[in-house]
């Protein structure tokens, strides 16, 4: 059977500059996957209490535990907070994820979805990205990438597609919960 992998998270900004680092990680095995998210490729990360860098220098750490799913391919990821309320889902418009070796990386574009426990949904940061479109100056591509992602992100959100599915995200954390525990 596969282990659970350390992995780092960084997100950058357009222009190449570390945005933030998510410092301990573990990589949900292919082998645990949900058939649905192992169809898409997707990487699943959890991590709980994780020491969190940003680009400052500053390092805080995280209060809840969180599953994060990046679909290649997809201008978009999906981390959803295990709150006492219920899952939350922050979703964050950005480029697609690239792994290499055990580091996950991914540019954030600021825009961002979230999707409370009770089904309501939010767009937020849409001044903040207008403000880096125009101080990046992001290509048309890039523009027309993050209208697209935002779009289809919207779409998987409303149709209830994964990983927008809270049994799933509890199965995941209790499977890397009893995995961690015996390690």
């Amino acid at each position: 059977m596969e282990t659970f992998r350390r992995c780092i998270i960084k997100s950058f900004k357009h222009d190449g500059r570390l945005h933030r680092m998510w410092m301990n990680n573990l990589r949900l095995p292919a082998s645990l996957l949900h058939p649905e998210h192992a169809a898409e490729g997707m990487l699943v990360l959890i991590n709980e209490h994780t020491p969190i860098q940003e680009a400052s220098g500053k390092i805080w750490t995280s209060r809840v535990p969180a599953v994060s799913f990046f679909v290649p391919g997809e201008w978009y990821n999906v981390v959803a907070l295990l709150e006492e309320t219920g899952v939350r889902y922050y979703c964050n418009v950005a480029s697609p994820p690239y792994l290499a070796q055990d580091v996950l990386t991914y540019i954030d574009y600021d825009l961002d979805v979230i999707k409370l426990a009770d089904g309501s949904v939010f767009e937020v940061d849409r001044d903040e990205y207008e403000q880096h479109k125009a101080t990046y100056r992001y290509s048309r591509q890039v523009i027309r990438k993050v209208d697209e992602g935002l779009l289809r992100l919207k779409e998987r959100i409303a149709c209830a597609r994964a990983p927008f599915n809270d049994t799933i995200v509890y199965d995941y954390y209790h499977a890397w919960k009893q995995a961690y525990n015996e390690n």
